[in-house]
């Protein structure tokens, strides 16, 4: 393993950590940090990792602004049979990033060039600054200020985790005023989005037969309601064959989850524009709103780098587990579907997902008429070989003599391919051996080709 623009190694963990991460935090394509390697690539582990692990969130939660909550990953890994941590940085949608004690200035802030973390120049962070993202979902007041959250805290506890008086504060649920925001309207008891899930028959939206709404609730129980939904949809089809039984799902389990979480969490909220799940004969399509990020390219998005359109929804989604890590939906998705799948609009993002049922009856029937065609060419390529050892029989006759003989104008189809393979065979022989190019050349039965005449004859 080697330094590169997006991998950072440490041998411990020092105090230039804030400095790495914000580097990254302000890069398009974020970066990866691992601490247990040294400069020369060589693993080394790190002791006390549960330890390490809590102090690096405590300085990044508190020595970087603005917050990167949600923005970061710490993971466990085996890297040359030792333990090291690995951190996942997301590129930052509110840059310039930098360290709280310096403020926004050259001594605060921090670009990625080439293997370092590099002071960035005052002109970067002042185009930086004025091209920061005004209307984040943490920046807008809720136009309700007595939310409850008691649906949040049942499942923060199932995880084991439990939410301290702080809660709002850590999590991002308030604005800069200390009200709370948008992200807090989302998680709390009650509000007003809600997410359709609609059924149709047929392939278009005309014969609507099913229509559901998962909402005006928490959107962590919103979410777990159309995963449930969804799961039920995603029926199961089980064909048994001599060896074994074959069991086909609509679509595939790990990639619909990961489609549907990545929906929710990066749908453009600002918009008021929940995300839909809609259901066909022939796919499933999965829309959110609000295109791709400035900073990212559809390249990258599918390569899976990750710029969270709502780093406090992710945040919270990743504690309750709903999410592995940073950037790993994209990818899951594409080991099953391809990226034809998915379609950018200047204003949407639409995943469709085909039927594998219908999917799987049309590579049958494909199969079928493969067969049917293959057999009837053989049957017509029999046909025409039994002709050619016909003629032959009486005086031997060039290729464009034995098209004529059958009554074409020419060499070609079928013709053409049966007489190089009757002459491979044995059946038929050149006239003159010795110059299989000579214009005088003819093709004469052998005596294989005379008995072979006789058995078709009885």
């Amino acid at each position: 393993m080697k330094e590169s623009y997006r991998i950072e190694l440490k041998l411990k963990l020092t105090d230039s950590l804030e400095k790495e991460v914000i580097a990254f935090l302000n890069s398009r394509e974020g970066g990866i940090i691992y601490i247990g390697i040294d400069d020369n690539g060589k693993s080394v582990g790190v002791d006390n990792r549960d330890e390490v692990q809590l102090k690096i969130k405590d300085r990044l939660r508190h020595n970087i602004l603005p917050s990167c909550l949600g923005l970061f990953d710490i993971m466990d890994e085996e890297v040359d049979g030792n333990d090291v941590l690995k951190i996942i940085v997301a590129s930052g949608p509110e840059k310039p990033y930098y360290l709280k004690k310096q403020g926004m200035s050259e001594k605060g802030c921090f670009i990625r060039v080439g293997t370092a973390a590099e002071p960035m120049p005052v002109k970067m962070i002042e185009n930086l600054f004025a091209r920061r993202t005004r209307n984040s979902i943490g920046k807008i007041k809720s136009n309700r200020q007595d939310l409850k959250f008691e649906q949040l805290k049942i499942y923060y506890e199932a995880t084991g985790r439990k939410l301290n008086a702080q809660f709002a504060s850590n999590l991002g649920l308030l604005t800069e005023n200390k009200v709370f925001n948008y992200v807090a309207f989302l998680v709390s008891d009650v509000n007003s989005v809600s997410i359709k899930v609609a059924k149709y028959k047929g392939l278009n939206r005309v014969n609507l037969v099913e229509n559901n709404e998962y909402g005006y609730c928490s959107i962590i129980k919103a979410t777990k309601q159309v995963l449930d939904k969804i799961e039920l949809e995603n029926k199961t089809r089980s064909r048994i064959t001599s060896k074994e039984r074959i069991d086909t799902r609509l679509w595939n389990a790990v990639a619909l989850r990961e489609a549907i979480i990545n929906a929710i969490v990066h749908n453009d909220y600002t918009r008021e524009v929940p995300p839909k799940f809609e259901i066909f004969d022939d796919r499933i399509e999965i829309t959110s709103a609000g295109s791709l990020p400035d900073d990212l390219s559809r390249k990258e998005f599918f390569q899976g780098f990750s710029v969270p359109r709502n780093q406090e929804i992710m945040r919270i989604f990743k504690d309750l587990e709903l999410v592995e890590y940073l950037g790993s939906g994209i990818p899951r998705i594409l080991q099953a579907y391809p990226e034809k799948c998915f379609h950018f609009s200047e204003n949407f993002l639409r995943m469709t997902f085909p039927n594998a049922w219908n999917l799987a009856e049309d590579e049958a029937s494909e199969q079928v008429r493969e067969q049917v065609e293959a057999q009837v060419e053989a049957q017509v390529e029999a046909q025409v070989i039994i002709q050619i050892i016909e003629v032959l029989l009486k005086a031997p006759l060039s290729s464009g003599e034995i098209a004529l003989k059958l009554g074409h104008k020419q060499l070609s189809g079928n013709l053409r391919k049966a007489i190089p393979k009757l002459r491979e065979s044995g059946i038929i022989e050149y006239t003159i051996p010795s110059k299989p190019n000579s214009r005088l050349q003819k093709y004469r039965l052998t005596a294989k080709g005379k008995d072979l005449q006789k058995q078709l004859k009885k």
